[in-house]
């Protein structure tokens, strides 16, 4: 992989890590829905132009995978994270996807876990349990199971995902954001009954988050993304993206205060180092076809 391909990775790492600390920082004022709500808003006044309709067979899928990695998986992580005080064990705990993802897989499409991968989903999960004994997460168990909901939910979206055919990335999120805007207009007037006070009041730093949320985590990280896996298989892209949890646990220190303990590292290095181990051996299956 070349170094400006190398660069480009850092940089959606880098946005994606600093998309905890605007989108804490927009979720001071906003509920977490009616945030998710807005956010999609913006993306898909952006990606409108990008919008093509699905080929046939393809809307009932369509819609699930949207509603799984669209609203539900940004609404539940959001609220997780708004009622979280610590964006450290939330950029950790979000990264649980990854080996759901490989569990769903092997249930839902009966991929093959060797050994080895076997043995990184269960260092992946002890990381996660290692978490649940650190003091700032054990007060807020119901911020941590609100993010592994957030992880289920984008976890089970990914594996229907690979049986959709005929859409290109922007169409993709154009759909998401527009599928998921219908799904969350009834979702924000039920659970959070939302004011046009809680508009004209919003600070500039609110509006920040959302902004930056879509804008910059959603359209300029994603965009790098896949003009990365068009040019190199997904398996040698994957074990880079680490660099977001890790940047992100010195974003929230830096930024927002966070207080590194050593259960909350242990559990962190348990659980990226198992991510990390289970990314290599997906590589190393590419490269052995």
């Amino acid at each position: 992989m070349p170094a400006s391909h190398l660069l480009l990775i850092f940089v959606a790492c880098l946005v994606w890590a600093f998309n905890f600390v605007a989108a804490a920082v927009g979720l001071l004022h906003f509920p977490p829905f009616l945030f998710t709500l807005l956010r999609f808003i913006l993306v898909m006044v952006v990606l409108l132009p990008f919008l093509k309709r699905p080929a046939p067979g393809q809307w009932w899928r369509l819609v699930a995978v949207a509603i799984l990695t669209g609203a539900l998986h940004f609404g539940l992580n959001f609220w997780g994270l708004q009622l979280s005080n610590d964006i450290s064990s939330v950029a950790i705990l979000i990264q649980a996807y990854i080996p759901i993802s490989a569990v769903l897989a092997a249930v839902l499409l009966k991929e093959r876990l060797g050994w080895r991968s076997v043995l990184a989903i269960s260092v992946a999960f002890s990381g996660v349990l290692v978490l649940g004994f650190d003091p700032k997460v054990f007060s807020q168990l119901d911020s941590a199971l609100l993010i592994l909901l957030a992880a289920f939910s984008m976890s089970l979206g990914t594996v229907f995902m690979r049986g959709i055919r005929g859409l290109d990335p922007l169409a993709f999120q154009a759909w998401t954001a527009m599928i998921s805007i219908l799904a969350l207009i009834p979702m924000v007037f039920v659970l959070e009954q939302p004011s046009l006070e809680l508009l004209t009041t919003a600070e500039w730093k609110h509006w920040g988050g959302i902004i930056y949320s879509a804008l910059g985590a959603s359209i300029v990280a994603h965009g790098i993304f896949f003009f990365l896996i068009q040019r190199h298989p997904v398996a040698y892209v994957t074990p880079y993206l680490l660099m977001t949890p890790v940047l992100a646990i010195i974003f929230g220190v830096v930024f927002w205060g966070d207080r590194l303990t050593w259960v909350l590292v242990a559990g962190g290095a348990l659980t990226i180092g198992g991510i990390l181990i289970l990314s290599l051996r997906a590589r190393a299956r590419v490269t052995a076809n």
